[in-house]
């Protein structure tokens, strides 16, 4: 049964306080120390470190990993590199009225169901999110059950607007209520917003707190006077615009973006995304902050300069 996350008409004012809600996993002590309050947190990271031509590293060590926040450097407290480890993925998608152009959702939902049937292993977690105007909804819970899963995505069809924003605020919070320590949402959208109550910004600044990073897949993205023609509410976007947003909520947050107008290359892109999974980096650190410090930047170093590293930007 769908059950709603957040309605997008409550979300403007309930942004504010989403700013400042800290990870779920986060244990929290305040400390008195020269007039100011500290927090203790226990802060954990996905990280994911390739070579100079795109190839996964696997061969290093906790002591291989240099962790600053704030330009502090940190201690590693926990370090997990698990090619067996399961995966909880949150699938994020789009069903708006757009999506039934083209041929966008059957596609989607064509590249889902060979996530699920081939991808995923029998202990993996999925689950799905639907968002269209005002409201995300829980179409299927967190649970190793993909036919529960499939036939819940089978049933979904296109309506209505867009509240990308607001569906990019809220739904990675549910994320980090799976179960497993690898955790990831998954985006597929066309990248139209027209009814969304937050800006990119605001969503933005709601998502890079929690860690979990977000994978978008923008697909068949409308030319500008495509969407000038047939969405009134979305006459200042362009899919320059579209492209931009899409990349800042993968790069803050640790993910990547894509930018696809084939479903073969969309089969593709999936299954790269669950491959990047299995050969991440789970490391944990505890952080002492200065409540006063609104937000944290986190940098992530390995000793070989040649390394790619993704982790999310800061909380």
């Amino acid at each position: 049964m769908k059950s709603k996350v957040l309605a997008a008409a409550v979300l403007a004012c309930l942004a504010p306080a989403f700013c400042l809600v800290p990870p779920l996993a986060a244990q929290d002590q305040v400390k008195d120390q020269a007039a100011h309050e500290y927090v203790v947190r226990a802060i954990t990271l996905a990280v994911t470190v390739q070579d100079s031509k795109g190839r996964f590293v696997n061969n290093m060590t906790e002591k291989d990993f240099t962790i600053y926040e704030n330009n502090k450097k940190k201690g590693i407290t926990y370090f997990l590199h698990d090619f067996g480890a399961p995966l909880s993925l949150t699938v994020l998608l789009d069903v708006s009225g757009s999506m039934a152009l083209e041929k966008k959702l059957t596609e989607c939902k064509a590249a889902l169901r060979h996530l699920a049937t081939k991808l995923l292993r029998p202990r993996d977690e999925i689950a799905l999110l639907i968002f269209a105007d005002g409201q995300v909804e829980v179409a299927a819970k967190h649970s190793i059950d993909k036919e529960e899963f499939l036939r819940v995505l089978d049933k979904t069809e296109a309506y209505g607007q867009t509240a990308l924003n607001d569906a990019v605020a809220v739904s990675p919070e549910f994320a980090t209520r799976a179960r497993n320590e690898k955790r990831a949402l998954l985006l597929l959208t066309d990248g139209i917003d027209n009814d969304s109550a937050s800006t990119p910004e605001q969503a933005l600044e709601i998502a890079k707190r929690v860690d979990v990073p977000i994978y978008t897949i923008g697909y068949k993205i409308p030319r500008s006077e495509q969407m000038l023609k047939a969405h009134k509410r979305a006459a200042g976007l362009t899919s320059t615009g579209i492209v931009a947003t899409l990349d800042r909520f993968a790069a803050a947050t640790g993910g990547q973006a894509w930018f696809l107008d084939e479903p073969t290359d969309l089969a593709a892109v999936v299954q790269e995304i669950k491959n990047e999974q299995s050969h991440q980096y789970i490391i944990g650190y505890t952080s002492y902050q200065d409540t006063t410090e609104l937000y944290r930047w986190i940098r992530v170093t390995t000793p070989n300069y040649k390394h790619k590293i993704r982790t999310r930007q800061g909380y």
